[in-house]
Order: C-alpha cells, then sequence, then structure tokens
C-alpha cells in the first residue's frame, strides 16, 4: 500500500533527497543543472546517458552517486575489443570433487550489482552494446535458456563521447529508446573551473560518505508513481510527442528536420521525469514547468533527424523548441 503524498510527507523525502544533492554537488563541482538531472533519472527508476567532452567528471558523477546511495557499484570500460559476455557473464565448466562430474555453471558479470556505469558506451561496438538491451529493460540477463534477476534497484550510467569524435560507434535507436533522459554535460564556468583547480590538486579529497539506501530509494520510486499530474498535462505530453513524428506533424519545421519522430515511451517518461522533478522541488503535482525544462533530455535521443536539418545545423534540441513553442495546452492559454 503506498503511503498517501502530503506536504509532510514531500518535506520528509525532500530533507533526505537534498543531503543526497549536497553530498554529490561537493565532489562534483559546477554541474548543479546535471546532477538534479540524473536524481531524477534515478527517482524515475530508469537509466541515464551522459554525453560531453572527455575531462568534464562524467565517470566522477557517476562513481560519486554510487557512494552516496551506498549500493553495488561496477564500472566497465567500453572498448572496441569488448566482447557481451564481458558484459552479462558466460558460463564456466566445473568439476565436483566427490563425483567426478563436470557441470557449466553460469558467471555473472559485472552487469550484476546496483549501479552499472558503462564508461564510454560508444567506443565498442553495437553487438556488445546490444547486450544490455535486455537488462535495461527486463531487468534480468538471459543466458543458455536461463534467465536471471538483476538486484534491484538496477540502473544503467551509461556516458558517451561527442559522436564527431575518432573511434565511436553511434547507439542503436532502440538501445537509446531504453534511456529515460539523454543529459549533456557542458564545460564549466571560469569561476567553476578555477575552483575545480584549487579544490582537485592539493592534498585534501572530498570524503563521500553514503546517505541513502537502496532500499530508502526504492520507496523514492513508489512515492514518484503516487505524484499526481492532470489530464489537460497528460493530453499535452501525448500531443507533443505525436507532433514530433512527420507523418502526423502539421508543424512544418517537424515535417522539414525529422525523419523519425518520438514513440510512446518518450511519452511515459516525460509523465514519469516530470513527477520526479516535482517531488524533488517538494511539489505536491507536476507542472507545465517541470515538462518544460525535461522536454529535451526525454526527447533529443528519441528524434531521428533528416538531411536538411543537419545541412541546416539543426539540432534535435531545435525541434524540441519549436514543439514546447507551438503545440499549445488544452486549457489554450
Amino acid at each position: 500500500m503506498s503511503t498517501p503524498l502530503t506536504e509532510t510527507t514531500i518535506s520528509a523525502e525532500i530533507g533526505r533527497l537534498n543531503q543526497l544533492r549536497a553530498a554529490i554537488e561537493r565532489a562534483v563541482i559546477g554541474q548543479s543543472e546535471v546532477v538534479e538531472q540524473l536524481l531524477i533519472t534515478l527517482l524515475a527508476g530508469g537509466h541515464c546517458l551522459l554525453e560531453g567532452a572527455p575531462g568534464l567528471g562524467k565517470t566522477l558523477l557517476v562513481r560519486t552517486l554510487g557512494q552516496a546511495l551506498a549500493l553495488d557499484f561496477h564500472r566497465v570500460q567500453f572498448t572496441p575489443d569488448l566482447m557481451p559476455s564481458d558484459i552479462i557473464g558466460t558460463e564456466i565448466l566445473e568439476e565436483d570433487h566427490g563425483t567426478g562430474r563436470r557441470h557449466f555453471k553460469f558467471q555473472p558479470g559485472p552487469v550484476f550489482t546496483h549501479l552499472l556505469l558503462a564508461d564510454e558506451l560508444n567506443r565498442t561496438p553495437p553487438k556488445t552494446q546490444a547486450a544490455l538491451l535486455e537488462a535495461m529493460q527486463e531487468h534480468t540477463v538471459s543466458y543458455a535458456g536461463v534467465t536471471h534477476p538483476l538486484p534491484e534497484p538496477f540502473f544503467v550510467l551509461a556516458t558517451q563521447n561527442p559522436l564527431e569524435q575518432a573511434g565511436t560507434y553511434p547507439l542503436p535507436e532502440a538501445q537509446l529508446d531504453r534511456f529515460l533522459l539523454h543529459v549533456r554535460v557542458d564545460y564549466p564556468s571560469e569561476a567553476q573551473e578555477r575552483n575545480i583547480l584549487t579544490l582537485t590538486t592539493g592534498s585534501h579529497s572530498e570524503r563521500v560518505t553514503p546517505v541513502m539506501s537502496g532500499d530508502e530509494l526504492l520507496h523514492l520510486q513508489r512515492l514518484v508513481r503516487d505524484v499526481p499530474i492532470s489530464d489537460d498535462l497528460t493530453l499535452w505530453i501525448t500531443r507533443l510527442v505525436r507532433a514530433s513524428r512527420p507523418q502526423d506533424s502539421t508543424l512544418e519545421p517537424v515535417r522539414q528536420w525529422v525523419r523519425w519522430g518520438a514513440g510512446p515511451r518518450a511519452g511515459q517518461a516525460l509523465v514519469l521525469a516530470a513527477k520526479a522533478r516535482a517531488l524533488l522541488h517538494g511539489r505536491l503535482a507536476a507542472t507545465r514547468e517541470d515538462v518544460r525544462a525535461l522536454a529535451a533530455p526525454v526527447m533529443r535521443h528519441r528524434l531521428l533527424l533528416s538531411f536538411v536539418a543537419e545541412a541546416e545545423r539543426r539540432s534535435a534540441d531545435d525541434v524540441i523548441a519549436v514543439l514546447l513553442e507551438a503545440v499549445p495546452y488544452p486549457d489554450g492559454k
């Protein structure tokens, strides 16, 4: 039975969430928006794709999160020679010393953890990338006809370098769709960068202590689903997603710039993310502000742009800006 969502409930949970955010931001400087979007992903029970140039602290961010949550944490460095069995596991031949019989035993891979850091996911070929598909969607791993459940909570937090860099493989659309949010990690400001240099080149290092357990996080995820969202807001999200598809859209920029629009999973992700953001900000219901703040990270990796968009140097974020401006809210305001 779910806990009734009241101002008292919200206040109690916000205190713990603020502790978690503060613990992360003490070690990761100048990425407060990225930290917020990462926490939204966790609260919504999804997976997160972090994209940014090397050296911006993506790996540090995920490692710090694992330490602050007191969860089992594995890191996999994706390389061109990595095989699927290096991720999900493999069978090994064992001998029973009592009977002398041999049998195969499944040896779990690093995916059997609470928090999996898939570092530089786009540096490995699609065959290995696809090894994560079942784990991300079903929270299980199937091997040799046997399905093995993954521990709960389970998150894949992947990092990727910009696709323009040499030695990268674009993630297939089916895999991108499994990520709740696609978060861009930008360069810090001058003041933040100076602070980074000061704090990371001395003898003192910031220690991260656990502030939340896995069971507490699962409780918060259940609470997120109890956050109300109005029928009008759900209808607006539905129209935003449908308007991103060229065959359904009346918007000329969408028809010109988009080859393939977002599917129903984008709408589900936007509803859950909006609810999670509302809870994170201490509100009792999701609002249009939540949807506007999260439309880009939810939808940018679910839009396949056309050659016209590439020629005109248009991005998925440009398309989303058009959608937010042109798709009217049901009440007409």
